[in-house]
């Protein structure tokens, strides 16, 4: 029945009920039952043409075919106003932004036309009346259907490809892509209306729509990266045992151009850019490094009355080399264009470059590639672009600078080679009292010696252990290098020592206290004479390995021995006394 014909028969039946006897109490019940009756079954016929309207929308729902996702790029003026020819835009640049015509046409009527992408092309759409405009901003999801009308929008995306910013245009848009060599020339993509007026500067990531048109957020560049920025601790030059003249050298060609800025431009002197540090392993180059940026930041700070901020860029060379063609290049390009970043900002930086001889290798001539045929050229031209910079400083590090290609450490690049050598006796007492300092815990009974003066029972256990590593006798022989011209030198302890074998005997003395401490905590426990002394001959011990012939040529440089002077080499063993022979040096 329908909503017409109860309503007439609700009609019918108050006549019915205003005729009927009053003194009829029998018909009037009937009444109201019939009453009762047609209230009841209008209920239940409402309530059935509610489900039958909802089972005709789940049913039309699930035969209808499925919408297209889309993105709505930005609104269309509807029938734009003919444009003359002289009021058209004279290029391309004078176009509006995002694509809009209302701006050209001057119109501003409603836009009902809007700009969509649906996979790799766009489309000019209707959008349907029932959708919140609201809700349709540059890089919205909407949902489209077979004629290609907007009839609905979608949560945001959270997924999307994350892409570099190379560079900002003068109207907000991005320039975006790779600096990898082979890959495409970059793109320009569109703001999403949420970075309208966000910072965006190059270097930046950005994760775009998923049709690539359109950036929806910013990250900002990370500082800290793994071959990048490193926290430099707190080391004055106190703290620096030894190598007075390579500090002094430093500190002469580093820190007083920028302390005195006014008296080298009088003398029209440039500072220099580039120092190399080269010598054995273990005597303190990276240390000295990162002493450099400490202490000339303090300077510079008190200097220019304000606090200055290091940057120091701690770079392993075999961190940076990569297999794939070009990737090491772009590596080398992303340190420097950081490194003239963080200048501009005002910061002192340091670009550290341990065993450089890995990357900078001299570069072969041969017919097949060789990574430094590239990477050495474009380390050159960056290291030129620096020039411009008052405060940059490039510090490379090596063990071995003959393999280091001349075009890097020619003047004007590298124009600092600083020796660091091995310590001497003095330069050994310096170290072992940094490491063993008036912190540590001594051998109680050296302690009651020296009525507990703890400066005393140290200097006695510097002393001791420094006589023991530069005594020339049988115990302390470790290397007899015979030469070409008939002559041979032995090599006692003294000989090879360094910085970090020095902490390492530290290190291993502590060990043995730990043990006793441990074993006997009752018994008050530390760093005895004895302990320093069996540290270093067990240091030893375990360093009497000396290579074969074919690599001693390494050793040799690391030895300050020419290989061609050298005839042969003959470790001493571990029996003291017996000589283990090793094949010539070809």
């Amino acid at each position: 029945m329908a909503m017409g014909d109860s309503s007439r028969s609700f009609e019918l039946l108050d006549k019915i009920s205003e005729q009927a006897p009053k003194d009829n109490p029998r018909l009037l019940n009937y009444v109201a039952a019939l009453r009762t009756s047609l209230q009841s079954e209008q209920k239940d016929r409402e309530e059935s043409d509610k489900l039958l309207a909802e089972y005709e929308e789940a049913y039309n729902k699930l035969t209808s075919p499925a919408n297209r996702i889309g993105v709505f790029i930005g609104w269309l003026q509807e029938d734009p106003l003919p444009v003359s020819a002289e009021e058209a835009p004279a290029d391309e640049d004078a176009l509006p932004e995002e694509g809009t015509l209302a701006d050209l046409v001057g119109g501003a009527a409603k836009p009902n036309l809007a700009l969509i992408a649906v996979g790799e092309q766009e489309f000019v759409a209707q959008v349907d009346p029932k959708v919140d405009r609201l809700f349709l901003v540059a890089g919205s999801r909407v949902k489209v259907n077979d004629a290609y009308a907007v009839v609905g929008f979608l949560p945001p995306s959270r997924n999307g490809s994350m892409i570099k910013v190379s560079d900002v245009l003068a109207d907000g848009r991005l320039r975006v892509g790779s600096d990898t060599p082979g890959a495409d020339g970059g793109r320009i993509v569109m703001r999403g209306e949420l970075l309208k007026e966000a910072l965006i500067k190059a270097g930046d990531e950005v994760r775009l729509d998923p049709s690539g048109r359109i950036a929806l957020e910013h990250y900002e560049k990370q500082e800290s990266r793994d071959y990048f920025l490193e926290n430099v601790p707190v080391i004055p030059w106190d703290k620096v045992g030894g190598q007075k003249e390579a500090i002094g050298l430093i500190r002469e060609t580093i820190e007083q151009p920028l302390l005195h800025p006014e008296i080298f431009a009088r003398f029209e002197q440039k500072p220099i850019k580039g120092i190399l540090l080269y010598g054995p392993p273990g005597c303190g180059k990276t240390l000295i490094g990162k002493a450099t940026a400490y202490n000339l930041t303090q300077e510079y700070s008190k200097q220019t009355g304000k606090e200055v901020k290091e940057y120091f860029m701690a770079i392993s060379g075999p961190k940076i080399l990569n297999m794939w063609l070009g990737e090491t290049e772009r590596m080398v390009r992303e340190i420097f264009r950081t490194a003239r970043e963080k200048a501009k900002e005002g910061r002192l930086v340091f670009i550290f470059m341990d065993e450089a001889e890995s990357v900078l290798r001299t570069r072969s001539s041969g017919r097949y590639l060789n990574i430094s045929n590239t990477v050495v050229p474009q380390f050159c031209a960056e290291l030129d672009g620096l020039q411009s910079l008052e405060n940059v400083v490039l510090m490379l590090t090596s063990n071995r600078p003959d393999y280091i290609d001349p075009a890097v450490l020619r003047p004007e690049r590298i124009d600092r080679k600083v020796k660091v050598g091995r310590p001497d006796r003095d330069s050994a007492l310096q170290i072992l009292g940094i490491y063993l300092h008036d912190r540590i815990p001594l051998d109680p009974d050296l302690l009651r010696k020296w009525g507990g003066e703890v400066d005393c029972a140290r200097k006695e256990l510097i002393e001791g252990v420094v006589d023991q590593l530069w005594r020339k006798n049988r115990e302390t022989e470790f290397l007899k290098v015979f030469l070409r011209n008939g002559s041979s030198d032995t090599l006692y302890f003294k000989d090879l020592i360094s910085g970090a074998l020095l902490k390492s005997i530290v290190d291993r003395a502590k060990n043995y206290a730990i043990r006793r401490a441990i074993a006997d905590p009752n018994h008050i426990s530390g760093v005895s004479l004895e302990d320093l002394t069996r540290a270093a001959n067990e240091e030893y011990k375990e360093n009497e390995i000396f290579p074969r012939g074919d690599t001693q040529e390494d050793w040799l440089q690391l030895l300050d021995y020419a290989p061609e002077n050298v005839a042969s080499v003959k470790p001493i063993g571990a029996h003291r006394g017996e000589e283990l022979s090793r094949k010539a040096i070809v």
